[in-house]
């Protein structure tokens, strides 16, 4: 034991109705497979203290105030009352090498009040993706919780067959839900709910004054968020009010994918039949989730139902602007403008469009932009040409070609799917240097080096992944 971390861990020191305290259960015999340590330089954690004991759940380090959260949430549209941590435990906080509060959680375990029948445990596959993907999308700059470990257990998980037991430590700037809000509106815990306001407020949003400004600055980092999204043709694939968190990091990554050729319908989650969260889905659905966010706050708007209504309804108005300015923003870096005109809508539409027409690779098609020729991606007869032209025409027009800003932009290389799956069985069968190798790459998504052609390749047909899975 011993080993110190210095955790402040204001979450734990709210009201019990909160979150129930309790330790992880142990396991059999925790391996590390892979551990960040420049993030837990970052934390401010000595990274050699990090034990595979205390990152699998063995051992407590000292400070730490273990605790399963309670939260609600819709799933595909349908209000869950309770929910909460089934399968993970938050540690407790520090405050890290910049002064930011940062959340350390164990996901897989062990069973909590929580589980819902559930074993509370994870297996190998889920870790290594979220492990991947999280990291992966922290070096593209988009807002993420973070990967500190993923250990292996030596137990045993019984899911569709039996497979290695795993632990991943997710590094979080909270953990905080718009269904952590919802539990205790739909409760009618009014002061729960002040408390949870109160709290997000000061660990998020300081200059917020009261419940409708911090409505605000969550759509505000939504619309950024989702925009983000967008740009690298990233599908989360279960954007339910429960992974919805209230800082505006991705979080989550459960049948999530990177699109391989472009389509705005494409879906990757298994069970998400009618497409509610495909592509082009994402920012609506933001939308529906910041408004049931807003109808939890109602209660605590001064002024009556009917103002309160208007006044919540008046900030969440805000998202398509916000998140249209965000959008175009990217996309206009992605095809090299540094200068606004009028027609850069439409002139990256034309684009998008003859990729949906051609099933072009998103990633490689913005990248061969910056070599200043994407024909071979665009199938179509004449499609290149009658796209490049404007193009080219509009790159004069602002007086340089755009080169830099479209290499700083657009990613070489993604965690492909057919990618992440072989370093999963690779995983299964013990070997985990196709992993460090992916995790390379990735760390410097923007820059080549010997890797980056081999894994910047898309699928053969045969490697296709169409359907991605949760991870329970």
């Amino acid at each position: 034991m011993g080993m110190s971390i210095a955790f402040d861990n204001s979450y734990a020191r709210l009201p019990d109705t909160f979150y129930s305290r309790l330790s992880p259960e142990p396991v059999s015999r925790p391996e590390i497979v892979a551990l960040n340590r420049p993030l837990a330089d970052e934390l401010g954690i000595d990274p050699d203290a990090l034990t595979a004991d205390i990152l699998a759940g063995n051992a407590l380090p000292d400070g730490a105030e273990p605790l399963a959260q309670l939260y609600a949430g819709h799933q595909f549209g349908n209000f869950v009352p309770q929910l909460g941590d089934g399968r993970a435990i938050l540690l407790g906080e520090v405050i890290d090498t910049n002064g930011k509060r940062r959340d350390i959680q164990l996901k897989g375990s062990g069973r909590t009040p929580y589980s819902r029948g559930g074993d509370g445990r994870a297996w190998l596959g889920p870790v290594l993706r979220e492990y991947v993907v999280s990291e992966a999308m922290h070096a593209l700059g988009i807002p993420t919780t973070r990967a500190l470990a993923a250990v292996t257990t030596g137990d045993d998980v019984i899911r569709e067959a039996i497979l290695p037991g795993a632990v991943m430590t997710r590094v979080a700037s909270s953990h905080l839900r718009v269904g952590t809000f919802q539990v205790f509106a739909s409760r009618g815990q009014f002061d729960a709910l002040r408390d949870l306001t109160d709290h997000a407020i000061a660990r998020h949003y300081p200059d917020a004054q009261g419940p409708l400004d911090l409505l605000s600055a969550v759509t505000e980092a939504q619309a950024e968020l989702i925009a983000a999204w967008m740009s690298v043709g990233f599908i989360h694939g279960v954007m339910n009010t429960d992974n919805m968190a209230i800082s505006g990091e991705t979080i989550d990554y459960g049948p999530c994918a990177f699109m391989d050729a472009y389509h705005p319908n494409t879906v990757f989650s298994s069970i998400d039949q009618m497409g509610r969260y495909a592509y082009q889905n994402q920012p609506n659905m933001a939308v529906w989730n910041l408004a049931q966010l807003a109808s939890s706050l109602l209660p605590l708007i001064e002024g009556g139902e009917d103002a309160a209504i208007e006044a919540a309804e008046d900030r969440l108005h805000a998202f398509p602007d916000l998140f249209g300015a965000a959008w175009i923003r990217r996309f206009r870096a992605k095809i090299g403008l540094t200068t606004e005109e009028e027609g850069d809508g439409a002139l990256i539409q034309g684009l998008l469009q003859r990729m949906a027409t051609s099933g072009a690779d998103f990633t490689n098609t913005f990248r061969a932009l910056a070599d200043g020729d994407a024909s071979e991606y665009l199938a179509e007869p004449g499609a290149w040409e009658s796209w490049a032209a404007d193009w080219r025409a509009r790159l004069e027009r602002q007086g340089h070609d755009g080169r830099d800003v479209m290499r700083a932009a657009n990613p070489a290389v993604i965690p492909r799917n057919h990618r992440v799956e072989e370093v999963i069985q690779a995983g299964i069968d013990g070997d985990f240097a196709p992993l460090h190798r992916l995790n390379a790459v990735l760390a410097e998504p923007f820059s080549h080096n010997a890797d980056t052609d081999h894994f910047a390749k898309p699928p053969a047909p045969e490697e296709r992944v169409t359907r991605t899975f949760c991870g329970t």
